[in-house]
């Protein structure tokens, strides 16, 4: 299968530390309606749709049966659900041009961590029998990580703090980011990392359009052609890991062509300040490349979305032709468990 498949649009809620006023339809509804204006189409010109939410953060089961309400599901359409990340929706989508199927695809995903606690929820992610019962929460985790890096010589606080301080400076520019500018490093949540290490509980929406081949080229001026796009997954246990590389990241980037050429752009789905150097080595970044210019997870973080919009934002690069060759990295569970990588091209100019 070797069709030309791009992201032609790219659209995200404003992340917020709460949505109570909204429930997630009303939340994702104006997402989906800006990046089908970008692109003209309507609902009924969509070939394949694919969203990804979590239950969980909802507190009902089949909860995205109402997002799909919301987005039109009559006369039936071809659609499918993820219960992960939206870059897994988007890889879904992806595989479903690939065949020639169709030669559109709506991606969206959205998160409301605000109704509990992200940290608690997120534990049912872990092996059941052996981690789970204790209950060692995200941010619990991530710090057994940062300490990880720091023992081996990888890192210090001070780097870190540098990583936080870069990432929400360059958020100044980004409207939709929840923390923007300087923001203090704040006391120990888990030692080593301090507030300002981990990233806000926000939510918040994002969707794309996918295109194949000349459609692409009517529907966007600029597609970020998608030339190479994998995942692949730690050992589910975290004792035989070594916290300070993933190798999964490593794999999922030669796999998807990461390292055939430099990019000039990378944004990566790091929640975590430590996360950020664990993929910077994994993925042989060099010095000039522009990580994270959004800002990245550290300065919007909405679970389930965060990952597609990292697609989006490097897409968007693309689109505007600050970038020519973007990589994109979402991430799901613990210590970066389960890694995607793609990377997104533009036409030459």
């Amino acid at each position: 299968m070797t069709r030309e498949i791009a992201v032609v649009a790219f659209a995200q809620t404003d992340h917020r530390r709460t949505s109570h006023d909204l429930s997630e339809v009303e939340m994702l509804m104006p997402v989906l309606h800006d990046v089908l204006a970008q692109t003209g189409l309507k609902t009924a010109d969509i070939g394949f749709t694919c969203s990804g939410s979590s239950d969980y953060l909802a507190g009902r089961a089949f909860s995205f049966t109402l997002a799909l309400d919301g987005v039109g599901a009559w006369p039936p359409i071809s659609e499918s659900h993820v219960e992960m990340d939206g870059a897994w929706a988007l890889y879904e989508a992806w595989t479903k041009l690939l065949t020639g199927d169709a030669d559109t695809a709506l991606v969206y995903s959205y998160g409301k961590s605000s109704p509990g606690s992200v940290r608690d929820v997120l534990t049912r992610q872990l092996d059941p029998y052996y981690v789970a019962p204790l209950w060692p929460d995200s941010v619990a985790l991530a710090a057994l990580q940062a300490q990880a890096l720091i023992d081996a010589g990888d890192t210090d606080e001070p780097e870190l703090a540098a990583v936080a301080a870069r990432s929400r400076e360059d958020a100044s520019a980004n409207p939709h980011a929840q923390l923007r500018g300087a923001v203090e490093q704040g006391e120990y949540v888990v030692r080593p990392l301090r507030t300002g290490d981990c990233p806000p509980i926000g939510d918040g929406a994002a969707a794309v359009i996918l295109a194949a081949g000349d459609r692409a080229r009517e529907l966007c001026a600029r597609p970020a052609w998608i030339r190479g796009i994998d995942h692949r997954i730690e050992a589910h246990s975290l004792g035989v890991r070594d916290l300070t590389d993933s190798p999964s990241t490593r794999l999922a980037a030669e796999k998807a062509g990461a390292f055939d050429r430099p990019v000039d752009t990378a944004e990566l789905h790091a929640p975590f300040t430590s996360q950020e150097v664990v993929l910077r080595k994994a993925l042989r970044l060099r010095d000039d490349v522009r990580v994270n210019p959004s800002g990245g997870a550290l300065a919007a973080h909405s679970v389930m979305a965060a990952g597609l919009v990292r697609i989006g934002e490097a897409a968007a690069r693309v689109h505007r032709g600050e970038s020519d060759r973007a990589l994109a990295h979402a991430t799901s569970g613990p210590c970066l468990q389960q890694n995607l990588v793609a990377v997104l091209e533009g036409d030459p100019r």
